[in-house]
């Protein structure tokens, strides 16, 4: 009786582990989706409407996710404030739940956000086409990398219920 309900844990500790790991992944596809949303109507915004940055930035954070959420608010409290944009940006660029490389990436527009209107339009453009990029590639492989980590859990559960038995 023992051995048995140490094996439904075990199988209970697989299934959560797969769940775990598979919200982590998709939380960053949707604050990719979300970042490259609000960072194209940024670009439109400063194009077209030439709206101040700090109204715009907190216009940019309502309705989103609790991570973009976050990053826009504290971007906008910055501008509001006359701090320092650029080194905020690039702050809460780092607490944004995205690899490495897209994080580097966004961080660096934060630079721009001081520039003349073609300069800051760049940059983001930039990030929008790097993070598309990104967006389109975890999407492509987002089926094949979810059947890795079942098959990693479970397996992993399977094996520790078998030596248990």
């Amino acid at each position: 009786m023992v051995k048995l309900l140490g094996s439904l844990l075990i199988l209970g500790g697989g299934f959560w582990a797969r769940w775990s790991m598979v919200s982590v992944c998709r939380r960053e596809l949707d604050t990719l989706s979300e970042l490259t949303a609000c960072l194209t109507e940024m670009a439109e915004e400063i194009r077209l409407a030439r709206t101040p940055l700090p109204e715009l930035l907190d216009r940019l954070s309502r309705g989103r996710g609790p991570e973009v959420t976050a990053f826009f608010t504290a971007v906008a409290g910055a501008a509001r404030r006359g701090g320092n944009v650029a080194q905020v940006w690039r702050q809460a660029a780092e607490e944004l739940p995205l690899c490495d490389e897209d994080r580097d990436i966004l961080a660096e527009a934060g630079r721009h956000l001081g520039g003349d209107e073609t300069s800051v339009c760049k940059g983001i453009s930039l990030v929008i086409s790097h993070l598309g990029r990104s967006l389109e590639e975890q999407r492509r492989n987002r089926g094949e990398r979810e059947k890795r980590v079942t098959a990693l859990c479970f397996s992993g559960a399977a094996l520790l219920v078998i030596l248990l038995l």
